[in-house]
């Protein structure tokens, strides 16, 4: 299943982490609340059933994202985005894409960047370069719509998902965004 929208679309996973995320820190109340945000289709879509593997216009994450945000922490909107992240990364790597995580083994799974990538978006592609034993640099080339929002959900993403794996003291830092102009988004990665 395809909702209609751009052809730069993302998974109904990603959608879901960010509504359990919610409710995890928000509880219903507060889910409904973020749901009143958004324009009434985004609002009906998102309350009826949302399909793991169903393809959605990325416009409507970055909506979903954008009313989290402004409800949960309207004055330190870099810090949901990055909770969002790590939220995702927990849901989703103790779930559908458990069989990256090898304990003690961070880059087993950053090596699959380009894998996990394709089954979250549609357009463009990630590359990974590992450039010391606890150390790698993510590239993402070609995605549409970057927001440097969107950015920081994937620094949590990466910051928990190399937890995940047993790294420790955890540093991801964007060094270059296309949401700044950069001709590629890339992320340091460090951990002991």
């Amino acid at each position: 299943m395809t909702v209609p929208g751009s052809r730069n679309r993302i998974r109904g996973h990603v959608l879901l982490s960010r509504l359990k995320y919610v409710g995890d820190v928000a509880g219903e109340a507060g889910l409904q609340k973020v749901l009143g945000v958004l324009p009434v289709p985004d609002r009906e879509l998102l309350s009826g059933m949302v399909p793991l593997i169903s393809w959605y216009p990325l416009e409507l994450c970055l909506r979903l994202d954008a009313a989290i945000a402004a409800v949960l922490s309207p004055r330190d909107k870099a810090r949901v985005f990055l909770e969002l992240g790590r939220a995702s990364a927990e849901k989703n790597l103790k779930g559908v894409h458990r069989t990256y995580v090898r304990a003690g083994d961070p880059h087993y799974l950053l090596a699959a960047s380009p894998l996990i990538y394709a089954a979250y978006y549609a357009v463009g592609r990630r590359t990974c370069e590992k450039t010391g034993e606890r150390s790698a640099v993510l590239r993402t080339f070609d995605a549409e719509n970057v927001t440097a929002d969107d950015c920081l959900t994937v620094v949590g993403w990466h910051e928990r998902a190399i937890e995940l794996c047993g790294g420790q003291d955890v540093k991801v830092v964007e060094t270059q965004c296309r949401a700044r102009g950069a001709p590629n988004c890339e992320y340091r990665c460090e951990w002991h």
